[in-house]
């Protein structure tokens, strides 16, 4: 994908949305002319991902909800996410990310899920460096995860873990439209 039309990125200026995010606008788009909803279990963005989706017109059609586990034992209790595999992996983990997006697209009733968690600093977690983020999207049919390796400062990172996610999010509902 080489980017977002001009028409979805974010707007600027007096009233614009600081957390509008390129390529939510489409997304939310793609998912309302596939007549699919979109929930989300986040961790290291503590609800970014689905308020750059709300922050978009029509958005109550295709967002259900999501689910802030910023805390290991919410992982577990809130998303779904197996005690063991925490206890083992860690917050921080692919196996963590993937039982998000499942646990968010089950809990929530959604037809797509998606997990993120990761590390935005300023230390490293778990032996997990600074930037290091897995990213979750959980389908009818599938489950797909990714490990992605950010710089810059927390804000930075988390925000660009949010962009990562509509992008993959977009990506994936336009390729399932695909006959």
């Amino acid at each position: 994908m080489t980017g977002p039309p001009a028409d979805t990125d974010p707007p600027t200026g007096a009233g614009a949305d600081p957390l509008a995010v390129a390529g939510a606008a489409a997304l939310v788009a793609a998912l309302r002319g596939a007549r699919q909803t979109v929930a989300a279990a986040e961790s290291l963005t503590a609800g970014l991902f689905t308020a750059a989706l709300a922050g978009v017109p029509g958005a109550s059609t295709v967002l259900r909800g999501g689910l802030v586990v910023y805390a290991t034992d919410l992982k577990h209790t809130l998303a779904g996410v197996d005690a063991e595999l925490l206890a083992g992996l860690g917050p921080v983990a692919a196996g963590t990310a993937e039982q998000l997006a499942v646990g968010a697209r089950t809990r929530c009733g959604a037809d797509w899920g998606v997990g993120l968690t990761g590390v935005a600093g300023p230390d490293p977690q778990g032996g997990q460096p600074v930037g290091t983020v897995f990213l979750a999207v959980a389908g009818p049919r599938h489950t797909s995860t990714q490990r992605l390796k950010l710089a810059g400062d927390r804000w930075t990172i988390r925000i660009g873990a949010t962009r990562a996610a509509v992008e993959e999010l977009l990506r994936t509902v336009e390729a399932a439209e695909r006959p």
